[in-house]
């Protein structure tokens, strides 16, 4: 995957270390040239551009024609937005990512301004600790389809409505599906209908509106 990222503070090149390390072709563009050394220090000097993100030339050079994804991670919420836009509308970049520096800015980066995903960080504070607060252990591993699926992670709590309970017999709601369960360290083959019992690990994936029902059947009653 080709991602070039604009910003190369101390968000913007862990990022492009860590998509470097995972084998992507990956360049980073950053405005000032004083951060050239500590930026050297993760990534190779042949993919670090300098210039400002916001200037069509300096993108290009970049190689933003060829990029599947465009990061805007600045720590300017204008700039970002302007990258976005400049990444949808003259370069038709197939996917946009952006950094939302100030909460109450968040609201301005929308699909009109190019962005697919916006990167709201207090929003994902305060969603987690939420989360964290009225899921019990239910752990989110990941996210899909723009949020509106998860994969979850849950372990079997004793006498709750999943403990003693054939797999077939849970109500589950409609917008999931169990993909896996750990027992042991092994996994179970969900043919066979397994009896589920405490501490089983179960994996599951559902929609955003129904993970809070979802973990009613794996929590303490």
């Amino acid at each position: 995957m080709r991602v070039l990222i604009v910003g190369g503070g101390k968000v913007g090149t862990y990022l492009a270390e860590r998509l470097i390390r995972e084998k992507n072709d990956v360049r980073l563009i950053e405005l000032r040239e004083v951060e050239k050394d500590r930026i050297l220090l993760d990534i190779p000097a042949e993919m670090l551009y300098f210039g400002s993100g916001t200037d069509p030339d300096v993108l290009e050079a970049a190689g933003i024609r060829k990029a599947n994804v465009v990061a805007a991670v600045t720590g300017s919420d204008e700039t970002n937005l302007v990258v976005t836009t400049l990444a949808r509308y003259e370069f038709m970049v197939p996917r946009i990512i952006a950094r939302v520096n100030h909460p109450k800015n968040a609201w301005l980066f929308n699909k009109e301004m190019g962005v697919d995903v916006a990167i709201n960080q207090a929003d994902l504070l305060a969603a987690l600790i939420a989360e964290e607060m009225s899921m019990g252990d239910m752990m989110t591993m990941q996210v899909i389809r723009r949020g509106k699926f998860r994969l979850v992670e849950e372990k079997i709590a004793p006498n709750s409505l999943a403990d003693g309970k054939h797999l077939s017999e849970l109500t589950l709601p409609d917008q999931s599906n169990i993909v896996s369960v750990i027992r042991d360290g092994n996994l179970l083959d969900l043919k066979t209908d397994p009896v589920l019992q405490t501490a089983d690990e179960v994996l599951a994936i559902v929609h955003e509106d129904q993970k809070k029902v979802l973990a009613r059947f794996f929590n303490l009653p």
